[in-house]
């Protein structure tokens, strides 16, 4: 099988597509033939090597963990899954191999998707909808009549918080680039403010959550328009402290197939949009990587495992 694998840290320049024995699924785990996965920051981070010190990998490393495609063995002491199943989930950073035609994955990483949702939709969930989820409800706390701003609101996690927010019941206002306002209208938010013509911090007042994708001034002028007792909940600053009564919390999405299953559902039940921005084949991977990079995708950025 063909996979984008890397020997050593550094640029997009190190990303290869080399072929990579599949091995057997060992006790608790199927193989998964890959159809699609996504693409995330993370990914680059650990591109880099500033993961290392959180999840040291070993090389030669094959790159990516959100992957969506069919069970095609099943190991030992497996139950519930067999052959075809259509499935979706996420592979520990410290394993990776989301970025390859097939990956061996442990049981209880990944659930089902119905016949409705493409591989590709459904690979654009795990990290980026699994951390939008913990960070309004998880680490915001956030509940029905309070207001939320959502920074960066057309990419991968914004534009499923403002889906998950607004059907919470809480009031949303959201960052946007003024050609992805419609966009962000429709997907609920109530508010949208045009982050290169507008400061938000003169638009938004007493909010009791923000959510901050985007961290330096950002999430500093972010402070500002919070109320006492709310929360400044960060996925771009690690160093984050709360301030007096605002609580400031950092999230780190580890893995959550129980929220993904019910994510899946609401999918299923046509109340979630799932965006995505451009479908790279495999031999396209480093211009998946460098277009999440450079930043400014519209939802998520999708590559297909192409046979």
């Amino acid at each position: 099988m063909q996979a984008l694998r890397i020997h050593d840290f550094g640029s997009t320049r190190q990303v290869a597509l080399e072929d990579e024995r599949p091995t057997a699924p060992g006790a608790g785990y199927v193989d998964v033939r890959i159809e699609a996965a996504s693409v995330n920051p993370l990914d680059l981070k650990i591109l880099a090597g500033y993961m290392q010190p959180v999840f040291p990998i070993r090389f030669p490393y094959t790159l990516g963990t959100d992957f969506a495609g069919t069970v095609e063995a099943v190991g030992a002491e497996v139950s519930g899954f067999k052959l075809g199943d259509r499935v979706v989930g996420r592979l520990a950073p410290t394993q990776g191999g989301a970025f390859a035609q097939s990956a061996s994955v442990p049981l209880h990483t990944f659930c089902r998707i119905p016949d409705s949702m493409s591989y590709e939709q459904a690979a654009a969930l795990p990290t980026a909808a699994g951390s939008a989820w913990l960070a309004l409800f998880g680490v915001g706390k956030l509940q029905a009549g309070q207001s939320v701003l959502i920074h960066a609101a057309a990419g991968g996690v914004g534009s499923f918080a403002v889906q998950f927010a607004k059907r919470a019941g809480a009031y949303v206002m959201a960052t946007a680039s003024s050609q992805n306002h419609a966009l962000v209208k429709e997907l609920g938010a109530d508010e949208v403010i045009d982050y290169r013509r507008e400061d938000f911090a003169t638009r938004c007042r007493n909010v009791d959550v923000v959510i901050d994708t985007i961290g330096g001034d950002t999430g500093e002028r972010s402070w500002q328009v919070i109320k006492a007792g709310g929360a400044l909940v960060s996925l771009a600053d690690h160093t984050i402290q709360s301030r007096g009564d605002i609580r400031g919390e950092f999230v780190f999405f580890n893995n959550d197939a129980l929220a993904l299953e019910q994510i899946v559902k609401l999918f299923e039940s046509q109340q979630l949009q799932v965006i995505l921005d451009t479908i790279h084949s495999l031999e396209e991977g480093r211009a998946a990587l460098e277009q999440v990079a450079h930043g400014h995708a519209r939802g998520k950025v999708i590559i297909r495992a192409a046979r």
